[in-house]
């Protein structure tokens, strides 16, 4: 269905309060941030900003709700039909969630509808099914004793999301939680809180109980207040290293349970063997795919020397075409950066890039005068003790650099206090293999970027966090584990 942009950008925003316990209501302190539309840098709404009182009140709520309310006597199947009637309910409203993706965001319009929303659905239908298949184990041991295991729901998730791809993160932390039986208190990130709370609304429209799912809107301190909170049992956080640290720290003195899914600088090997267009195609869309802010891009571009002159020029012809401009136009291929500070800071890696001596091929500008628009920044020469090529960019800035030889490029690409993603492509099956078993990265893509699915456990080595989301160690993650011995003598 097409948009018109016109349209779009006077939707109606009608949930800008925080949702505790079935209800949108006003911060405590009455406080307020505005979120912006990247695109204009025009004012969208003004937001709720939660304090320590609203954090204690929905925290009250969803500990009502998973030891005493019909949530915590619902049957595993009921939860699940909950979860596929939540997913049928999204899908109706796909076209008012990606236009609010799009106006809070600033990723293209295309991308919110069809890859967004449908990841959103499959997130919550995968997990529906898994709901009534959470499993214990009988266990023999000595003496007359039955001993079993059982897995429990952990309690009161705390969830803390990021902006670059907001609507998916809410219910890829939503649906494991609620098919393992916890309740929720989500903190979106203060740049794009709008699908957050519409999602909100349509899950109590799909008849989840008040007080399972709670949002609050507002910044670091909103956050810091729910994992400090001695009421919640588990953090799930997604986002920068640095946070991820201070989340650490702060959820030591309650020992809460913590899964972190934080940064990279994804190394993306391409040899001389592979089959050049479809790696020149996909590593393309590895880093400028969503304006480049992905925690997962293939930031990090080795190319065999044999053909690295002949993939640079590839990449810079498709820079050169690239559309930059309104995401709510079909034909744009990159939208503006999420806001003032994110836009700030590729500038300022690209002015590093300049200075430390890598020829910047493409780009390395603002593109327009009017919202967070970078130019496609393709960066060659770079070398491995460049900045751009160690710290994570979250920007449309790709670095390509040389190698020769298998043993030289594992070496390199291990050189990170990253370990999330890498890829690598080549027609040599055990040249794949080797590379794949030997890089420290949590997933591994041959001959694709991106082989992402509800099914495949995703996270990161070293610094790129702690624990995986998705597949059965995603809901796992959610359940303590009991086990239980009974005396048969």
């Amino acid at each position: 269905m097409a948009t018109d942009p016109r349209q779009a950008r006077t939707a109606t925003i009608t949930e800008t309060r925080l949702f505790i316990d079935g209800r949108f209501t006003a911060a405590a302190s009455g406080k307020t941030f505005p979120t912006i539309n990247p695109a204009t840098e025009e004012v969208l709404a003004e937001v709720s900003e939660a304090g320590a009182e609203d954090v204690d009140r929905a925290v009250t709520a969803a500990r009502q709700a998973v030891d005493r309310g019909p949530w915590a006597t619902m049957d595993a199947r009921d939860r699940g039909a909950l979860l596929h009637r939540l997913a049928d309910a999204i899908e109706r409203q796909r076209e008012e969630l990606a236009v609010l993706e799009t106006l809070d965001n600033g990723k293209r319009i295309g991308d919110s509808r069809e890859i967004d929303v449908t990841l959103c659905a499959e997130a919550l239908r995968y997990y529906a099914g898994y709901a009534d298949k959470i499993y214990g184990k009988t266990i023999p041991v000595r003496g007359p004793f039955f001993t079993y295991t059982r897995r429990e729901p952990v309690g009161v998730a705390g969830q803390i999301i990021p902006w670059n791809f907001p609507m998916v993160n809410v219910v890829w932390k939503w649906a494991p939680a609620l098919a393992a039986g916890c309740t929720v208190v989500m903190k979106p990130a203060e740049q794009t809180p709008l699908t957050a709370l519409r999602l909100a609304r349509i899950a109590k429209e799909a008849g989840v109980p008040d007080g399972v799912i709670n949002i609050l809107t507002g910044g670091p301190e909103t956050g810091a207040a729910i994992v400090r909170h001695p009421g919640v049992d588990k953090i799930a956080f997604t986002g920068s290293c640095e946070v991820g640290q201070i989340i650490m720290r702060d959820a030591a003195s309650t020992l809460k349970r913590v899964t972190l899914e934080l940064g990279g600088k994804s190394p993306n090997i391409v040899f001389a063997d592979s089959d050049l267009d479809t790696a020149i195609a996909q590593s393309h869309n590895a880093l400028y795919w969503n304006q480049g802010q992905v925690c997962a891009s293939g930031s990090r571009l080795f190319v065999e020397d044999k053909v690295y002159d002949q993939v640079v020029e590839k990449l810079a012809e498709r820079n050169r075409k690239f559309k930059v401009g309104d995401p709510f136009d079909p034909e744009t291929e990159q939208g503006p950066q999420v806001d003032r500070a994110q836009f700030d800071k590729v500038l300022h890696y690209i002015e590093l890039g300049k200075q430390q001596g890598a020829e910047c091929v493409t780009g390395g500008n603002r593109h327009g005068d009017r919202g967070y628009f970078i130019q496609p920044t393709l960066f060659a020469n770079v070398k491995d003790h460049m900045t751009i090529a160690r710290e994570e960019i979250f920007g449309p800035v790709l670095c390509a650099l040389r190698f020769s030889d298998v043993e030289e490029v594992i070496a390199r690409a291990n050189d990170t206090t990253f370990g999330l993603a890498a890829a690598v492509w080549t027609r040599d099956i055990k040249k794949a293999h080797l590379v794949a078993n030997r890089i420290k990265a949590g997933s591994i893509w041959v001959n694709c970027y991106y082989g992402l699915d509800m099914a495949a456990p995703f996270g990161g080595y070293k610094m790129s966090g702690v624990g995986r989301e998705l597949g059965e160690e995603g809901i796992l993650a959610y359940t303590e584990l009991k086990t239980v011995a009974v005396n048969l003598a």
